[in-house]
């Protein structure tokens, strides 16, 4: 964006798109308030087969993609205190991934509780680096006005966006373990969105607010820039801890959500029946959190994690967008009566649908090719689903 204007701008309109996501999830979460998340969301309002390929897409590729990507980011940053080749970088990943498994393991509770942790901690450091960035040893910077950005470059730059808002979802994903979910989840979706929002969006006006633009632009690690700008040499060391935190709050987010799905496939009889036994002590899908640990430490050890995942990240916002849809038919059943109805109805769930239409769309013409590619590893999914449900019908 060439623009200081456009980048905020950018930072806000795909706040707004996440709010109006969670809003989506927050009603669903009130009235289907059971483990599985997106996956449940999708089964019982549009169809068995689209709650399959959300799961099937998650385990291949999207989900266990992020917990690879995190964990290797993770890494790099912990080799700017202890530096390390790229075999002990990737060999940290995979440590950080076994480690953050085996916590969650031990129960909702400990993952919960180190996900709240790390989440106050990182939010409290956060605000340290804004009050500390509002008072620059040197002038502000000023910039130059830029003319206005094209659609195309400003939904692109939003769908960049989206991937650091992405995962708002994944709290529905242990509503079968959460107190009261009808209503906790619900609070916890907005508050979520509006905190995350305000957070990227006051830093990057503190960014903008040390650094020209166009050092913002071509800066391959912006945060550490602006730090080095307000703090020195210290700056980088402050940044790389933080960026440590925020990739241990990703990696145990997605670790503790993830096997809840394949847990509620299991259950339905859409994935194997042993990913549904709870561990006899924990209660936790044990079975379920190390297949993920496995396949996850594979895409590391191979390096294929950025190649799948780029490839299908597109494809969550399809899902998206049925989500919405389904939140209408879901409406349109006789005795709804959910405990959180969302704001802005049917006015947002549209809007929710279009704009998540739009940056599938736009993504795809973007590159043809590599969204091909990522649309095959779902529709895969297709005859493998057939499949399994042929078969268990024949075993009945």
């Amino acid at each position: 964006m060439p623009s200081v204007a456009g980048v905020l701008s950018v930072w806000v309109a795909a706040g707004i798109l996440t709010l109006f996501g969670a809003l989506v999830c927050a009603e669903f979460s009130s009235a289907l308030p059971r483990t599985g998340g997106v996956y449940v969301f999708l089964k019982d309002t549009i169809s068995p087969w689209c709650g399959f390929l959300w799961g099937w897409a998650m385990f291949w590729s999207a989900h266990l993609g992020i917990i690879a990507a995190s964990a290797v980011i993770l890494a790099r940053y912990v080799a700017y205190f202890a530096p390390m080749d790229d075999a002990g970088i990737r060999a940290t990943a995979i440590g950080g991934i076994l480690l953050l498994s085996y916590v969650n393991h031990r129960g909702v509770r400990q993952g919960s509780t180190l996900q709240t942790a790390v989440t106050v901690t990182k939010v409290a450091a956060i605000a340290v680096l804004l009050v500390t960035a509002s008072r620059p040893p040197g002038a502000a910077v000023t910039h130059a006005v830029a003319p206005p950005v094209a659609f195309r470059e400003f939904v692109l730059a939003v769908s960049a966006a989206l991937f650091t808002y992405g995962g708002w979802h994944m709290v529905t994903y242990t509503a079968g373990e959460t107190r009261a979910p009808e209503k906790t989840i619900p609070r916890s979706l907005v508050a979520g969105a509006l905190i995350v929002t305000v957070c990227y969006v006051a830093l990057n006006s503190a960014y903008l607010h040390l650094l020209p633009l166009e050092k913002v632009i071509t800066s391959k690690r912006v945060a550490a820039d602006a730090a080095e700008a307000m703090a020195g040499a210290r700056g980088g060391a402050i940044v790389s801890a933080l960026v440590i935190l925020s990739a241990c709050g990703v990696l145990n987010g997605v670790i503790l959500a993830g096997p809840r799905t394949y847990f509620a496939m299991a259950e339905d009889g859409m994935a194997f029946g042993w990913l549904g036994r709870l561990h006899p002590r924990f209660h936790t899908p044990s079975r379920a959190i190390a297949l993920q640990a496995v396949w996850s430490c594979v895409l590391v050890a191979t390096g294929t994690y950025r190649a799948l995942y780029t490839r299908v990240v597109y494809t969550e916002w399809l899902f998206f967008a049925l989500m919405g849809v389904g939140l209408y038919r879901l409406r349109a059943r006789q005795g709804y009566r959910p405990v959180f109805r969302m704001w802005g109805y049917p006015v947002v769930p549209a809007l929710f649908i279009a704009a998540s239409a739009v940056v599938a769309a736009i993504q795809i013409a973007a590159d043809p090719a590599e969204s091909a590619a990522g649309l095959a590893i779902v529709v895969l999914g297709l005859p493998v689903y057939y499949f399994w449900t042929r078969t268990k019908h024949a075993n009945h």
